[in-house]
Order: C-alpha cells, then structure tokens, then sequence
C-alpha cells in the first residue's frame, strides 16, 4: 500500500464547530467540513433551531450565528440519526434553551444510554424526561435557567464533558468537569477560539458561563479517527509506505500512533504545525512485522474509536494483544466488544472478549468471509482492512454505512492499489 492522500475533516471538530458557530454573533466560515451523514445531521438539526447554515458546498459551510439566546423552538421532533455526537452536544445546547424540544434519532441511538448526560444536565436545572427512566430517546427537553455545577465524571468521555461544557456557558458563574483521564479536548479548545473563558487544569476543565462568542473561521483538520483505517491497512502489509497529509494530531487523539509504533511500524511526523488551535502534520507509515502490545489505562480515551480496526491489526501481529479498560466500547454504535470479537472470529482469528476489552492472539491466517457490520461504520472499515489481508472473498453487505465519517472511503482504498 503506497502512495500520498488527506482522510476527510474531522468530525468532532466539524460537528463543535458548526455548533458553536450558530451560538456565536455574526458569521462562521467552516472549512473542510465532513459532510457525512452524523454530521449532516447536527446541520440538520440547528436548521430546525432557527439557524441559517449555507453548505455543505465544496467542503465549507457558512453559519450566520443567532447568539447564546437566539435559537427558536423547533416545529418539529429533532432527528440526530445514527450520531451519538449531535445528541449528546445537542442536549447540553438544548438544556439552556427556555423551551421545549424533543431530540431522537435512528433504531441504533434511541437504543445507546444517555444517562451519563441528563443526569447533570438534570441537576443544572433543565427539565428532561425520555424512555427508561429518562435515559434513552426520545427525549423531551424543556431548559433553561441553569445553574452552575461541578462534576466529576465515572469515566473519561468527550461527549458527556462537552454536553455539560455547553450548558455551562447558558449558567451565570463556573460549571467545572473532572475526568478520570483526559478525554479529547475539541470543545475546549473550539471554545477558546470563539471567544469563551476556558481554564484547563490536569484532568479538570471550567467555562464561565454567559460569554460572547464572536463568529470564526475554522479550518478542519483530516480525521485521525479516519486516518487509522489506513495507518492500520499499511501497517500489515510489509513494503507499504504511506503519507496523510493535513492530519489531525491534537494530543487527546493520537493514541493510535503511539500503538502501531509500540507494534513496530515505522511511523514519522513531517510538517508539524498549529491551525485554528489544532495541531497537524502529515503522518508517514511503512508497514513491517508487527508484534502484540498492551492497550489500557489513560491511553483509551486516546484511541477509543480506533480499537476496532487496531484489533484486526493485532490480529495480524505476532504474539498477543491485551485490550483492557474499555467497556465504554459496549456503549458505541454497537456493542464493540462483541462485534469486534464477532468479526474477527467470523474471519478466523482467535480473540477472546473480556468485560472491558478482549484479547487478541495474533498471527493465525485471516479467511474471507461474510461481515454483516449495518449500522456500526468504524466495524464496516475495520472489516474492509481486514478484508485486504484474508483469503478468500470479504463481502461487507451495506458496506455505504462507511458514509457517515468516511465518505469515499471504499474507492480510496481502490486508488490507492491495495491488493
């Protein structure tokens, strides 16, 4: 696998970005947006709100911002779809907003636990009630008149902390968050940016409430997440040698690089730089022999949404792979402690899942076979990569599921003659 291309922006930047945008003051120029189906989604949604949004056209999307107070009460349910981002981020928003919404989405999401954000959401002061105990969707908001709180959170999460980030900035004086381990900072950072009062300290993050956002133009990054789909794919195949360029390498992300390397593949950094208070480069991998590693403890959050497709690379490396303090895997698009260990399996490997992981015994031949992977899109990848290097015939049935993050992800992988 050889050659030199760019992944599509990210998409936790693209979903904060367009987000904050339509509560800042004038104008938000987004370049590089994913237009993927999640992210299409939170688009969708802040239409529903009131907010005028131009795009997704060549990639940029232009946000005339209504303010903290502006947005208006939907005529409609809001539909997140299949992204767990839009309504996580979207309930903070909505906890502030002196109406009443109600926010669902696909079979997938109305199915994934919520609790962990209208609990504080909750406790701030917004009115929430849902399913289950008013922890599943639909849920109904009526917000507003939010105090400020301070959080400690069970487990490292982006969403959860961002959620309370962004009902903070509707509370008079400090909402603070404390994780157990740092979680991706893209909201912090995106909120610096528009002009909040952020502090950082350790794993504890505060916003003052009530700021003036000011509109922004934000420059997306490549989507490490996406990247990792073909850092892995040339990392399995000796000879290869591949360069992303304009990468994403905000160091709550890059785990993933810190795991192919622990691997053995020979991975280096060119062109490091700051855009839009993000860090990026262009990552250079060459594949080679890969052997098994140790991935847990504060490295997780890391790379939480690469452990499916960093499985099917340890299942190509000598030796065992131990994939711990991961039980937030069970509460993503699907299950993926069982569908990851169900695929794999399915293709041969021998893997074991664990209560909060699995462990992976590499080095036995991959065999083609059927992956059903609907609706979980980081599993429909990971099976395509594996798919690269079984025997046999891989056949990916709704394999368009890969549209939500990675749209073209299948004819890149063509062009870029892996065979």
């Amino acid at each position: 696998m050889t050659g030199r291309t760019t992944v599509p922006g990210d998409k936790s930047i693209s979903h904060r970005a367009v987000m904050l945008g339509a509560l800042a003051e004038g104008r938000t120029v987004v370049e590089n947006f994913l237009a993927g189906e999640d992210c299409l989604s939170t688009l969708g949604c802040l239409k529903a709100l009131g907010v005028e949004v131009e795009g997704p056209s060549g990639g940029v999307v232009r946000i005339n911002g209504r303010g903290l107070d502006g947005l208006r009460e939907p005529e409609d349910i809001l539909d997140a779809g299949n992204s767990g981002t839009t309504m996580r981020l979207l309930l903070g928003i909505l906890a502030g907003q002196p109406f009443f919404s109600v926010l669902t989405g696909d079979g997938s999401l109305r199915s994934r636990p919520m609790a962990r954000v209208t609990g504080p959401l909750a406790r701030m002061g917004a009115w929430i009630r849902g399913r289950a105990g008013d922890t599943r969707a639909p849920l109904a908001v009526r917000g507003g008149g939010l105090s400020r709180a301070s959080f400690t959170t069970p487990v490292a999460s982006a969403q959860v902390k961002s959620a309370i980030l962004l009902a903070g900035l509707f509370a008079p004086g400090v909402t603070t968050v404390t994780e157990p381990a740092p979680s991706r900072d893209h909201t912090e950072r995106l909120l610096a940016a528009f002009g909040a009062e952020v502090g950082r300290e350790g794993c504890q993050v505060a916003v003052t409430g009530r700021p003036r956002l000011t509109g922004q133009t934000v420059r997306v990054p490549g989507d490490i997440s996406s990247a990792a789909f073909l850092l892995v794919a040339a990392a399995i195949r000796p000879g290869s040698d591949l360069t992303l360029d304009n990468v994403g390498l905000n160091p709550t992300r890059t785990g993933v690089l810190d795991v192919l390397t622990a691997m053995g593949a020979n991975v280096t950094i060119e062109g490091r730089r700051i855009e839009c208070g993000e860090p990026v480069g262009s990552v250079r991998i060459r594949g080679g022999d890969l052997a098994g590693t140790v991935i847990g403890g504060d490295l997780v959050p890391r790379l939480i949404d690469e452990i499916p497709v960093l499985a099917v690379g340890a299942a190509c490396a000598r030796g065992t792979t131990v994939i711990r303090d991961a039980a937030e895997l069970k509460v993503k698009e699907s299950d993926r402690i069982a569908s990851v260990t169900g695929l794999l399996s399915r293709l041969g490997a021998d893997v074991t899942a664990t209560d909060d992981g699995m462990v992976v015994r590499g080095g036995t031949p991959l065999t083609g076979a059927v992956l059903e992977c609907s609706p979980d899109h980081r599993l429909a990848m990971a099976a395509a990569v594996a798919g690269l290097v079984a025997g046999g015939e891989t056949v990916i049935p709704g394999e368009k599921v890969v549209d939500v993050s990675f749209p073209g992800f299948v004819d890149l992988l063509d062009s870029l003659r892996v065979g």
